[in-house]
């Protein structure tokens, strides 16, 4: 399912304590790609790798400490236009606002670039985009962009 998120009407993005919210810089790409296909899935790294190719970037980090410890991304634009996702964060850091501070710093991001309105596709977590983001399903909308799409093939004979 995809849903839809109002640009116009965002809450302000929380400050954290202890994350730092920001874009990554160029050394830092392919670490980060390996570090999203490692704790989530090649398709996402995949998603990012395009994200990081926008100009401006398009891929937020969440980080801890020095040296810094990634714990999460979010980024948009990647998938498809107007598109905000994947978001990801480590088991250990979530329920934490990291993922609402990465989320709302991608749409702050895409209402300043001149959107009104971001799509979250093939949500795989609806009430974290509905409280965050006050995101609204969007009927018929599965598999949407996501149809036909090149899969890794299944391990099973």
């Amino acid at each position: 399912m995809d849903m839809l998120i109002a640009l116009a009407t965002l809450p302000a993005a929380p400050a954290l304590p202890g994350p730092h919210i920001r874009k990554p810089i160029g050394p830092e790409h392919e670490l980060l790609i390996a570090w999203i296909a490692h704790h989530f899935t090649p398709a996402w790294a995949s998603e990012a790798r395009a994200a990081l190719a926008n100009r401006p970037l398009t891929l937020f980090i969440a980080t801890r400490g020095d040296p810094s410890e990634l714990l999460g991304f979010c980024s948009y634009d990647a998938t498809a236009r107007s598109f905000v996702g994947p978001i990801g964060v480590l088991d250990t850091a979530r329920r934490t606002g990291i993922g609402s501070a990465l989320l709302l710093a991608c749409l702050h991001d895409m209402r300043a670039m001149g959107y009104g309105y971001a799509v979250a596709g093939a949500v795989g977590a609806p009430d974290f985009f509905r409280h965050v983001a006050s995101a609204i399903d969007i009927p018929d909308s599965t598999p949407g962009i996501y149809a036909g799409m090149l899969r890794a093939p299944s391990a099973a004979p």
